[in-house]
């Protein structure tokens, strides 16, 4: 991306043929990768793309051109700054009337665009802040809280991971519904399920579950990363450290008719993480056959830069983990988009994969199928079903604010929400920061995210020229008149001299 944020250029549109050292301002139902591509090329001073008010009334064919372009502006390094602005009728009046001076310029007559420059308005686009610096001590704030089993010291640990975080090419208008504001809804829904079960001795089950919303998902799952080895290296003794069964990573739950577990390595027989896969495939074909269910194998590839799933983080460090997500693909643009807004989100069927989490998870820890329950038996009805209503409010709650790791530290007022609804259900609950290495930084944030910009109108440098050379003919015009209605009283009084004279 770009760390460029200082503005003070004319704006045009993309219909003119000079963008050097302008601001070219894009509609984005209109907006394409050449457009973007031409205004980087001939050096324009910035780029504004103006969304519409409502992301949901895009139709999905442009919502679909722009997420599949906006992995490649996320990549791109360029010093030109690109600014995203909501449209407002004056804006888009802004807007119409640049247009309209840029297109003219590529009329046939020179004298008509030179009189079309001349006579049209202009604007100037300011912006009021400070160049963009490093952030050297932002810190990346994690939030975990546990339900202890019943039983020995040494009991098994399930550990449910769901990173927060959002991402896409404007950290303000991030609001990741999908991804992953979904993964945390079941993540929560969770915690209040088992909370419940694990409160009567007679349902307290014999195994520790961890609950972890990992921050910093997005920048290659460094709140995961830090948080293994601050349990795994720097501790005598962590539920991580004792007998991990298995680690769910949940990702991108909220909609679709398909559900896959990802996994680094496919689980052997006989081991609880192939009883979860075993479960998991029993309940979707017994209870919601509409349902389509795979496991997909990727091994862990070190030379890439960017980790595919969260589960890979534990994975590196041989604790057995999977993600279960509704995309088959972690290149899927979803992902990363500034798109993946409420309006994406199937709630009956976050609700419905939910459920069927809850299910396998339930049939595992306690042991059913080997008990001798039925497949199609439903444990989570009646008064422990799942709560739809709850999940609704809380992703409603989620993806109503940007969550950029960028704009979340450790005192923000969704950090402490999430911590203190954690806490309703859940023991031990506590931050876990992670801070960059000064030597070494794995991430580095900028400020300077959201800036005021003010749109001048002004007329073109022609103007004044034509306006000083029309004003130099009407005082030479004037001049000469003078000049010639003196020669022309000289003669009139030499006239009537002689007539007198006669």
């Amino acid at each position: 991306g770009t760390r460029s944020a200082v503005l003070n250029t004319e704006a045009r549109t993309v219909e003119a043929d000079v963008l050097s050292r302008r601001c070219v301002m894009m509609r984005l139902v209109d907006f394409s990768y050449e457009q973007y591509q031409k205004a980087l090329r001939q050096s324009a001073g910035a780029v504004v793309i103006i969304l519409p008010r409502s992301i949901s009334s895009v139709p999905q064919d442009v919502v679909r051109q722009f997420m599949e372009i906006e992995p490649e502006m996320l990549a791109m390094e360029t010093i030109v700054p690109v600014y995203f602005a909501v449209e407002d009728e004056e804006l888009l009046s802004i807007y119409e009337q640049t247009r309209a001076a840029s297109a003219s310029q590529g009329s046939a007559s020179a004298a008509e665009v030179l009189l079309h420059t001349a006579t049209a308005n202009g604007f100037q686009m300011v912006t009021s802040g400070a160049q963009s610096k490093a952030i050297n001590d932002w810190l990346i704030p994690s939030v975990e809280g546990r339900l202890t089993g019943l039983g020995g010291e040494d009991l098994p640990t399930v550990v449910i991971v769901a990173h927060y975080d959002s991402f896409g090419v404007a950290p303000w208008l991030s609001h990741g519904a999908d991804s992953n504001g979904s993964g945390i809804s079941v993540l929560l829904e969770l915690a209040r399920l088992f909370s419940r079960l694990y409160t009567y001795r007679r349902t307290h089950a014999g195994y520790n579950l961890l609950f972890f919303a990992s921050g910093g998902g997005k920048f290659n799952y460094q709140g995961t990363k830090r948080w293994l080895e601050d349990n795994l290296d720097h501790t005598d003794s962590s539920l991580l450290q004792d007998n991990v069964a298995f680690v769910l990573c949940l990702d991108t739950l909220g909609r679709g008719n398909s559900l896959h577990l990802h996994v680094s390595k496919p689980p052997k027989e006989g081991t609880l993480q192939h009883a979860f896969l075993r479960e998991l495939e029993m309940v979707v074909a017994s209870q919601f056959p509409e349902v389509k269910f795979s496991m997909v194998h990727k091994k862990i590839n070190l030379a890439e830069d960017m980790l595919a799933w969260e589960h890979e983080r534990f994975a590196i460090r041989r604790l057995p983990a999977f993600t279960i997500s509704h995309l088959e693909s972690h290149r899927d643009s979803l992902r990363s988009s500034i798109m993946d807004r409420r309006a994406r989100i199937d709630t009956k069927a976050l609700t419905r994969n939910t459920q069927i989490i809850a299910e396998a998870l339930t049939r595992v820890i306690y042991n059913l199928t080997e008990k001798g329950a039925p497949a199609d038996m439903q444990i989570f009805t009646d008064q422990m079903q799942i709560q739809q209503e709850q999940l609704e409010s809380v992703m409603d709650w989620l993806s109503s604010q940007p969550r950029a790791a960028q704009l979340i530290d450790k005192d923000s007022t969704f950090l402490n929400t999430l911590e203190y609804y954690m806490g309703r259900y859940l023991k031990d609950v506590k931050q876990h920061h992670v801070k960059a290495d000064k030597r070494d930084p794995e991430f580095v944030f900028y400020d300077q995210l959201k800036q005021v910009m003010n749109a001048y109108r002004v007329k073109p440098a022609i103007f004044d020229l034509l306006l000083a050379v029309c004003i130099a003919a009407y005082l030479g015009v004037a001049y000469v008149a003078v000049q010639h209605f003196g020669l022309l009283y000289k003669m009139i009084q030499r006239l009537s001299l002689k007539t007198k004279q006669q």
